[in-house]
């Protein structure tokens, strides 16, 4: 009886015995660990590339709707402080500023801004005002101000409409 008892603590030096079968499985296994410790397997690097890569073109879409998004708002706001200055103006002096500039010279505004989408402060679209039917040799004057691009909002409409 002490015989088997030193046997199996011979066999499996934890007090549990191996079938052969169990030990050749563990040994596969050992060996295929072992053999899989160098590196990656091509599949699992092309799923890894796959979601970077769809993860960077979900990235860039809603970066550049960003940056669009942010232009329009710039637009707004510009639009919004000019034809403040232009009827500050006219109910100031009575009568519309002849040019843009205008505003700039007697204090209105400091400078005009840039147009978000042309990337310049001369593309500004002007409207002129109505004849004045009390003066009709008066000049008329800039009545309101448009965008001077020709792009489409993200809304559908043209940016020169607004």
């Amino acid at each position: 009886m002490t015989r088997g008892l030193e046997r199996s603590r011979a066999r499996g030096r934890r007090g549990v015995t191996q079938s052969p079968v169990n030990h050749r499985i563990t040994q596969s296994l050992h060996h295929t660990i072992r053999h899989r410790e160098g590196g990656f397997t091509l599949i699992e690097l092309l799923v890894v590339v796959s979601i970077i890569v769809i993860l960077a073109t979900v990235g860039m879409t809603q970066y550049r709707q960003s940056v669009i998004y942010s232009r329009e708002g710039v637009l707004k706001e510009d639009l919004f402080r000019l034809r403040d200055a232009i009827d500050q103006y006219y109910a100031d002096k009575g009568q519309y500023p002849s040019t843009l500039d205008a505003l700039v010279s007697d204090g209105y505004i400091r400078k005009i801004p840039d147009d978000p989408f042309t990337k310049n402060n001369s593309s500004w679209q002007t409207v002129p005002a109505e004849p004045d039917p009390n003066n009709p040799t008066a000049e008329a004057g800039v009545y309101d101000v448009k965008s001077g691009s020709d792009a489409t909002a993200i809304d559908g409409t043209k940016y020169a409409e607004w």
